[in-house]
């Protein structure tokens, strides 16, 4: 039986910070509007966190037993190791997925209650999808990230269900120009998973795991990567420039020299391992964004602030 340590270590704790990002963005972009319910923004925040775990599980349980990660850099594998069995990681796997669904369900209920039934169902059928779509990252047969979808799912996901779902729960609206930071984080978010693939190119490539990273090539990965970190601000800008209050607002640009020079590390890169440090530094930066973006909205709400 595994130790303590093991499952810590395969809950992967570290990547929590990127999957809360666009809740705390979705909630500073409704408090900014005067919304705000701390019983939403708990079950929110736990949900998130519920289902994160879950992808971390799920996805060491079907790269470990599809022989993936055998070889791999980076963090220590659960299943791929031996350290775990498939069948102890399965049952994980089905405990956060029941956790994620409960808290998800307690979350619809704070929210919508009886008022808005409707709601509750959409959100309802959102949620299974979440869940299911953590599963099937690379669990059971033809699992979407081994065909390079893993990128689109992550952007969808970690953006816009995150920040423009969290934005419903306390509005009950929907407002299209929320997805401009929408875009901001889910872009964010697909450039931790595309780091996560220029470091395993080499293990994906031989076991015929067809990331995204695998079918462009490195070269062109680094420059998707690029891309990926510029319209993100650029996509933040465009939301401020609509929305605009004061300079205080102008905060989250404050990211830029530390995104740039990120940037720069992982295009001169020419080692796999030398991008793990990025990775963490890129979810915590992601973190950072949607905390400064967000803290610069609600602050620009205050008259004090609204200088130009």
């Amino acid at each position: 039986m595994a130790n303590i340590k093991t499952w810590i270590s395969t809950l992967r704790l570290k990547t929590l910070p990127l999957s809360v990002s666009g809740i705390i963005m979705g909630s500073f972009i409704a408090l900014s509007e005067g919304f705000f319910d701390v019983k939403i923004f708990v079950l929110a925040f736990l949900t998130t966190l519920f289902l994160q775990i879950l992808s971390n599980v799920a996805n060491d349980y079907g790269d470990g037993v599809k022989g993936t990660d055998k070889g791999r850099l980076g963090n220590r594998r659960a299943v791929g190791s031996g350290d775990v069995t498939p069948s102890q990681m399965l049952k994980v796997v089905i405990a956060f997925a029941v956790l994620s669904l409960v808290s998800g369900v307690a979350l619809l209920w704070v929210s919508f209650g009886k008022e808005y039934f409707v709601y509750s169902i959409l959100f309802f059928v959102l949620g299974v999808s979440a869940i299911a779509a953590a599963m099937r990252y690379t669990m059971g047969v033809n699992p979407y990230g081994y065909a390079g979808f893993g990128d689109l799912f992550v952007f969808i996901f970690f953006g816009i269900v995150s920040v423009v779902g969290t934005y419903f729960l306390y509005t009950k609206t929907f407002e299209i120009e929320v997805l401009l930071p929408a875009t901001s984080i889910g872009l964010l978010s697909v450039g931790v998973l595309n780091l996560n693939n220029l470091r395993d190119y080499g293990t994906d490539l031989r076991s015929g795991k067809k990331t995204l990273v695998v079918k462009l090539g490195v070269g062109n990965s680094k420059l998707y990567h690029e891309f990926l970190t510029m319209f993100a601000i650029i996509s933040a800008v465009i939301y401020s420039s609509f929305n605009y209050n004061g300079l205080i607002q102008s905060i989250f640009l404050l990211i830029i020299i530390p995104l740039v020079m990120h940037v720069k590390r992982v295009v001169n890169n020419e080692k796999p391992e030398g991008l793990e440090p990025e990775l963490k530094k890129l979810a915590l930066m992601t973190l950072g964004f949607s905390i400064l973006f967000g803290l610069g909205l609600y602050l620009a709400t205050f008259e004090f602030f609204q200088f130009y």
